[in-house]
């Protein structure tokens, strides 16, 4: 059985595209695009801005239609795939109830609604929301109405809301951006435990932060095509300072072997 430079099982493919193109308006954003993701890898979507990154996860789960190409979820092609308690998604930043006044718990007990029995919450749909506040830190702040957190709070109520469903599959799409650096540690510490607890991840992100230690793999896009599928490209220039892990996308000071990379 293959297994992550990490030392993780990679085991059958969870997530599959082979060929995958889509479009926005009538302009073209995916051009044939080739992925797979193992059980148990942590992988990185990286590029610039308009390089196809938020499309291709939002392709994958089906918020934008692929116009041609297979897309495949735990060997089950998209298009019939049903079981999606197995996957959780964390969308890039956004008000938690989106306008609606609710309590950080309700919110959270929204990522339950594919488990429970007619919409009804039992015991061990409890139990999920508090062990998923309690992973982001927000436990202490279940009762509060989510439009009096900050940003970086916001952030760990949607991720919470993903971890409550107890997904086999965490798809995030920019999970760190504008969030603050104890939001970030925070983050970084909770998709720790649950890549420790096997999860299969797939990140979209601008830099790599405190989660760099956790990525397998990078997968690096250029409008809409793949050219890069391997170890994160090495951080470059003043972006190279300790903790700042910034992929550049315009970079003159890359390695000759990363130059095409990333520009």
């Amino acid at each position: 059985m293959d297994r992550t430079a990490s030392g993780r099982s990679t085991g059958r493919p969870v997530i599959s595209l082979r060929g995958v193109t889509a479009e926005l308006g009538a302009r073209p954003v995916l051009r044939g695009i080739d992925l797979a993701v193992h059980s148990g890898e942590v992988v990185a979507l990286l590029g610039a801005n308009g390089s196809g990154k938020s499309t291709a996860v939002r392709t994958l789960i089906g918020q934008v239609p692929a116009t041609s190409g297979e897309i495949e979820l735990f060997g089950t092609p998209r298009r019939r795939f049903r079981d999606w308690s197995r996957v959780g998604y964390v969308p890039q930043r956004t008000t938690a109830a989106g306008g609606v006044p609710a309590t950080v718990r309700e919110v959270v007990s929204s990522g339950r609604l594919s488990r429970t029995r007619f919409g009804l919450p039992r015991r061990a749909d409890r139990e999920a929301v508090r062990r998923a506040l309690e992973l982001v830190g927000l436990a202490d702040r279940a009762g509060d109405s989510v439009n009096a957190l900050s940003g970086g709070q916001h952030q760990r109520v949607l991720i919470a809301r993903a971890l409550a469903a107890e997904p086999e599959l965490l798809v995030m799409d920019e999970p760190m951006a504008g969030v603050d650096l104890a939001s970030q540690e925070v983050l970084a510490e909770t998709l720790r435990s649950q890549v420790a607890a096997g999860t299969t991840v797939l990140l979209v992100l601008h830099e790599l932060g405190p989660l760099e230690p956790l990525i397998d793999r990078a997968v690096v896009l250029r409008d809409g095509c793949v050219i890069h599928d391997g170890p994160p490209p090495a951080a470059v220039g003043q972006h190279a300072l300790p903790g700042h892990d910034h992929v550049h996308p315009h970079s003159d000071h890359l390695p000759p072997a990363r130059a095409g990379l990333l520009s």
